[in-house]
């Protein structure tokens, strides 16, 4: 059967794929980021995923402000690159898998999820910047991609226990698809961050370690968070972290913490990246890299 076998947790600052995009990632302000993120694309490369499942947010580009799911999986055979203002990002087209996607779709339906299903949509920043970070510049993406829109553009936003719960009943969905697959799945956005307003530039680095630390060893304390709370102490667009709150819950209850990284700023934002492997596969894995 298909499992999830690790999530990836990271931001997906514009910045950074412009920065990648123009060749600047050698540039002072740009290496210790990029930096940051070698040993992650490492462990990507050695883990060589079958399907990505991708909870990003679209930003007004695959859906405008006259119709917004809360939540919409991609059932499409691909997704075009979204021209956001200034051309559309020189990254190879996703290939998606509709047949599983459209199989999550039916499981998390029956589940009592109300899923938005989208057969045609272009992608942006909020997906293709993760897929940048931890796949590098290939000529084709390596994975096929099941992208997870998630509305935290417009009030309300889903709570993070209601995303939490997603992500325990996309485990469920994924496990019953009967190929053999090894699935990982982002959670994307934040961390935290204003880019507007009187507090535009807001940063909150304890409140960023502290919900990193909440992934890996309290991730129900971390799914109670008040929406307020991500607004008042960590920027109006932390709210982007319920979305982190799904890949955990896709992990099941023990997970292994494999790799960390905080870094201020990129843009105007702090970033973060952690990987977390399901026990089953850490301990699969340590014996083959022991061999």
């Amino acid at each position: 059967m298909a499992k999830i076998i690790a999530g990836v947790g990271t931001s997906h600052t514009p910045a950074i794929g412009a920065a990648i995009d123009n060749g600047k990632t050698q540039e002072p302000y740009w290496v210790p980021l990029f930096k940051g993120y070698e040993p992650a694309k490492k462990w990507m490369a050695e883990v060589k995923p079958d399907v990505v499942i991708m909870v990003y947010n679209d930003h007004v580009n695959a859906f405008d402000f006259k119709i917004i799911p809360t939540f919409a999986i991609g059932c499409a055979e691909e997704f075009p690159i979204a021209d956001e203002g200034w051309g559309a990002r020189p990254v190879p087209i996703v290939q998606g898998y509709p047949e599983f996607a459209s199989h999550l779709v039916q499981s998390l339906v029956l589940d009592e999820f109300d899923i938005t299903i989208v057969n045609q949509m272009e992608v942006d920043h909020g997906l293709t910047s993760p897929m940048s970070l931890l796949f590098g510049t290939p000529d084709a993406w390596p994975v096929r991609v099941i992208p997870l829109a998630v509305n935290v553009i417009q009030y309300p936003a889903p709570t993070g226990n209601r995303c939490y719960n997603l992500g325990k009943a996309i485990k469920t969905a994924v496990e019953s698809w009967d190929e053999d697959l090894k699935v990982v799945i982002f959670g994307t956005g934040g961390m935290s961050h204003q880019i507007q307003g009187p507090r535009a530039g807001l940063v909150n680095k304890d409140f960023d370690i502290a919900f990193l630390d909440g992934l890996s060893k309290d991730p129900e304390a971390l799914a109670k968070i008040p929406p307020l709370t991500y607004l008042r102490d960590a920027g109006n667009e932390a709210i982007e972290l319920v979305m982190w709150l799904i890949m955990r819950g896709a992990l099941g209850d023990k997970v292994d913490e494999v790799y960390r990284f905080h870094h201020v700023p990129a843009s105007s934002t702090a970033v973060g990246c952690i990987i977390l492997e399901t026990h089953e596969f850490h301990q699969q894995h340590k014996g083959r890299a022991a061999a």
